[in-house]
């Protein structure tokens, strides 16, 4: 169960999208959640699935790969659709019965936001998908340098979002083998209410939080022993530098970007 999970995982292949450089794919993602937003119709969505599936077939990330990312969220798209749908009001109704109401308007504004979220997760999939968790701290560190200035501590935001982004699936294949092998002892996760699974996961979380804090003991001290001080003074074994294939994506993502503002 816990396999479906791609969040902070990283999908190794030899891809011009993975030779980019990871400040401007951090930069291209932020502009793509903007545009994502900036979308007003059908139309726009059509331009941003088109983007999408270039890039993914550009990265040679496999779609079902991706699509995975969107399955710890089925409950909330589900929520979000069902909510929009019966609270938001129409002229054209479709169906009154009782308390509920379903509008075109409702459930042209539910399949909207349910499609934003969608876009959402699959764009910033993409970027954790075809950057390495080392390569990603690179570049946001790089990004972060000039608030140095004011004393803003960006490698150690950079340093700890990497620490966050690795042990993620560390945790999660951890999370299995517990749940597994609790399940050999008569465990049941799947049967049964909601109220009764989610009782059933207290004994799962318990030594998973006490593994969590284990292991970030064991991290710490080995980060003191090696005498690690931070980020002044600190070499780098590889030079971010720009190249063609760098400012092409940002000439394709513009162009995207002015597709969507015309026509979406």
């Amino acid at each position: 169960m816990l396999k479906n999970i791609t969040l902070g995982q990283y999908y190794p292949a030899d891809s011009p999208v993975h030779r980019l450089d990871p400040r401007i794919k951090i930069l291209l993602t932020l502009a793509y959640i903007v545009l994502v937003f900036l979308v007003t119709n059908w139309l726009g969505y059509a331009f941003l699935l088109m983007g999408i599936t270039f890039a993914c077939v550009l990265s040679k990330v496999p779609l079902g790969y991706l699509l995975k990312s969107l399955r710890p969220l089925r409950f909330i798209l589900i929520f979000t659709f069902v909510l929009n749908l019966f609270f938001t009001t129409g002229t054209e109704v479709w169906l009154d019965w009782w308390i509920f109401r379903i509008t075109a308007e409702g459930f042209y504004r539910a399949s909207f936001f349910a499609l934003r979220m969608v876009f959402l997760v699959a764009g910033t999939s993409m970027l954790m998908l075809t950057t390495s968790p080392i390569t990603l701290t690179d570049g946001l560190e790089r990004l972060l340098s000039p608030l140095k200035v004011f004393r803003f501590p960006s490698h150690e935001l950079a340093m700890m979002m990497t620490i966050a982004l690795r042990f993620i699936p560390t945790l999660l294949d951890e999370a299995d083998k517990i749940m597994k092998a609790q399940m050999a002892r008569g465990a049941d996760f799947e049967s049964g209410k909601l109220f009764a699974r989610a009782k059933a996961m207290v004994p799962l979380m318990v030594p998973l939080f006490v593994s969590s804090f284990r292991r970030a003991d064991e991290l710490a001290m080995a980060m003191e022993s090696r005498c690690y001080h931070g980020g002044s003074g600190r070499t780098r074994m590889r030079i971010l530098r720009l190249k063609w294939q760098d400012l092409l994506a940002v000439v394709l993502m513009a162009a995207l970007f002015a597709l969507t503002i015309m026509w979406g």
